[in-house]
């Protein structure tokens, strides 16, 4: 008789865990996402795509950018930046990014913690950046970018 109810709960922990497994599943598909973003603006970068890099930001007036300039904001103000101190490719060199951290914040935020390099003929640079990825229509992009 003491079986039944560790038979049931052991039932329900198993039914549980099979509900939960789409969950996951749809996590790391989020994170893959996420991921894929940040291979795809290196490839661009790689590339001397500007445009192309950008594609994983928010095009939005209200995307934050922070450098070592300061504060910028909106899509086009942030690639303007890019370009002013990136327009050719000696200066952007080849990127590289690595990834120290992803956390997801919710079912719509993703943040991201990682290194920057450049290797290029005008001089080899690199830091760190923290992103804040959000969920927008159904897509990942990039709402704030401090980079340093």
């Amino acid at each position: 008789m003491k079986r039944r109810p560790i038979l049931l709960l052991l039932v329900l922990q198993i039914v549980f865990l099979i509900l939960a497994i789409p969950d996951l599943r749809a996590q790391s598909r989020a994170e893959r996402s996420v991921r894929l973003i940040l291979d795809q603006q290196t490839a661009a970068w790689n590339r001397g795509d500007l445009e192309g890099f950008m594609h994983g930001y928010w095009e939005s007036d209200s995307l934050m950018y922070i450098g070592k300039s300061g504060v910028t904001y909106g899509y086009a103000s942030t690639l303007a930046s890019y370009r002013r101190n990136y327009g050719d490719t000696a200066r952007m060199g080849k990127l590289r990014f690595d990834l120290i951290q992803v956390r997801r914040l919710s079912a719509r935020y993703f943040h991201v913690v990682g290194k920057w390099s450049l290797k290029r003929s005008a001089g080899d640079v690199g830091g760190h950046y923290t992103l804040l990825f959000r969920k927008i229509r159904g897509e990942w992009v990039i709402v704030s970018d401090h980079s340093s």
